[in-house]
């Protein structure tokens, strides 16, 4: 269980890396998209490092994490930070200031992978109990 957990926190340092690198120096699809689509898998690698109890459904975690990551861009949509004055950069970069269907995409497509690794975890422990 531990060895999971270093596991997924390594994963999510050298995500959270990339997305740092992603913010400061590129442009384009890179920012634009790719961005997107590991920042939801950067989500669910620091909630399965944090996190105690596993959902006993495989399909949970990823699911909540993409209804939480759409909520955010519908925040976007409504202009949550100029309505409530959030000024400070950084936040403005992490809750983000515009709306796009297309970040919708990609959060779906960041969370394949995760629906994958949840599925196959659960197989694997459905096997070992039969």
């Amino acid at each position: 269980m531990m060895n999971k957990r270093i596991t997924f926190a390594f994963i999510s340092l050298l995500l959270l890396g990339i997305e740092i690198l992603i913010g400061l120096f590129a442009h384009g699809w890179i920012r634009s998209y790719l961005g997107d689509v590991l920042v939801v898998i950067l989500i669910y690698t620091l909630v399965r490092t944090a996190s105690i109890n596993k959902p006993s459904k495989w399909y949970v975690l990823p699911t909540a994490i993409l209804i939480f990551s759409f909520a955010v861009e519908f925040l976007q949509l409504w202009g949550f930070c100029d309505r409530f004055g959030i000024e400070n950069r950084l936040l403005r970069i992490i809750i983000g200031t515009g709306f796009s269907y297309i970040d919708l995409i990609c959060y779906v497509i960041g969370l394949l992978p995760c629906y994958l690794v949840e599925y196959l975890r659960g197989k694997q422990k459905r096997t070992r109990l039969s």
